[in-house]
């Protein structure tokens, strides 16, 4: 055994030791590198790791993932330890649209409700009516009352959300993720050139013309059950690349294809979600440093549409 796999076997068991000792739970998403995920006890996408970080008994949340994510476990648990291994973690997405900007847009549009992607920050949440993820977002917005719909901040979730909920008119707000903006038809295109026969499973957050060649458009965790459980043995992947992983994982015998430029010396990956390692999550949860904290009246407020989202499922 190498010197590197060694430390890494060695870091990830003194992680769950301490994890075990202290009482904590670690939550990761699929995003985070291979090793972060395996230490992790759940791992998953925006909406399940909403509903285990609601659902936890445990005294703390140790979170791997970006900024708006451990935010969100905080706001659902306001009574617990929330630790973020890595707090320069943030959305670039979420950073995007601010409350004053809700806040002007609803006084232009003052019978419209505010639908936002639970990639937002808490100062947003705060002024939402509901909160969706891209797993759920046609499901809940196709119930609510309203004919008219503020949608913020992903203008590529919202189009494609659109085209499902035809009967509401649209308000997009211009935001985008910028992994998930990288990928081109082209890419795409040249793919299903090299493999004619694999499908193409795309994230919603694609531009619309990647996801218009896609055979089916999905949620991270919508991905994984299609990858995985389709016929076909080879299948094109359009999202990051930490979800191969996982896809190995969960059905060993299929090849994913992602695109050759998203690798971790590449550019088309989310730096950010890559920012937390092994040597953070450890230093964070041993010396219970970098601790979210919001105030009261931000998580009492940006806890509603949240709970909306949760209970309309």
């Amino acid at each position: 055994m190498n010197a590197v796999v060694s430390d890494v076997k060695y870091l990830q068991e003194e992680i769950k030791k301490l994890a075990s000792e202290k009482k904590a739970v670690i939550l990761a998403h699929y995003y985070q590198r291979p090793e972060v995920q395996d230490i992790a006890d759940f791992v998953g996408d925006s909406l399940e790791l909403a509903r285990k970080a609601k659902e936890t008994d445990a005294d703390i949340i140790v979170f791997c993932g970006v900024r708006f994510m451990c935010e969100t476990a905080k706001i659902l648990n306001p009574g617990k330890k929330v630790l973020h291994p890595n707090p320069e973690s943030g959305c670039p997405m979420a950073d995007m649209v601010t409350k004053r900007d809700i806040e002007q847009l609803k006084e232009k549009h003052p019978d419209a409700l505010v639908v936002s992607y639970v990639n937002t920050t808490a100062d947003v949440k705060t002024v939402s009516d509901i909160c969706v993820t891209s797993a759920n977002a046609v499901n809940v917005i196709r119930k609510l009352d309203a004919k008219k719909i503020i949608f913020v901040p992903d203008q590529c979730l919202g189009q494609w959300i659109a085209k499902q909920v035809r009967d509401k008119e649209f308000i997009m707000w211009k935001g985008f993720c910028p992994p998930h903006f990288e990928f081109t038809a082209q890419e795409v295109e040249r793919l299903k050139e090299r493999y004619p026969d694999a499908p193409v499973a795309a994230h919603p957050e694609c531009h619309p013309k990647v996801t218009e060649m896609a055979d089916f458009v999905g949620s991270t965790s919508q991905i994984i059950k299609y990858a995985t459980t389709c016929e076909a043995d080879k299948v094109i992947v359009i999202t990051e690349v930490g979800l191969k992983h996982t896809l190995k994982k969960k059905n060993p015998h299929k090849e994913y294809i992602f695109p050759e430029s998203m690798n971790y010396c590449g550019t088309v990956y989310c730096c950010t979600m890559k920012g937390i390692t092994l040597d953070k999550v450890y230093e964070t949860l041993k010396n219970e440093i970098n601790e979210v904290v919001l105030p009261e009246d931000v998580i009492e407020k940006a806890k509603k549409p949240i709970e909306r989202m949760i209970s309309v499922l």
